[in-house]
């Protein structure tokens, strides 16, 4: 590695090569790294291909470095703004986290569970 690439620091860099894992990304002449598909976009990546091509410029954020063994593991995801929240839930996901704040839902099982207990070592319920 000809340039001192440390963690957490973003560059612009060139796609050299893509593979169904991920994408070769060159940071200078004799350097390059791989933005595994799990950091090339927030969300599901199924194909690599809609989202960069060969000879494209990215910005990546580099993620590790293995001098060691030469490897440098980027992400252009990391430099992007995450998706906001989707505001609108669904009318069930609201009731249920009424419910959960209100004390329903769950709790209610472990008191019935509670009860069940009680009740099968009452004598004067058990069958003979």
């Amino acid at each position: 590695m000809s340039t001192n690439y440390e963690a957490g620091n973003v560059y612009t860099g060139k796609v050299t090569g893509i593979k169904p894992f991920g994408a070769f990304v060159a940071l200078d002449e004799e350097t390059q790294g791989l933005v595994h598909i799990s950091e090339i976009k927030h969300g599901y990546v199924k194909d690599i291909h809609d989202y960069v091509h060969v000879g494209d410029e990215v910005k990546v954020k580099v993620l590790s470095v293995d001098e060691e063994n030469g490897k440098i593991g980027l992400s252009i995801k990391a430099t992007e703004e995450p998706p906001k929240t989707e505001a609108r839930k669904s009318r069930r996901r609201q009731g249920a986290v009424k419910a959960a704040e209100e004390g329903e839902g769950f709790n209610t099982l472990r008191d019935k569970l509670k009860e069940w207990i009680e009740k099968s070592q009452r004598e004067d319920l058990i069958k003979k």
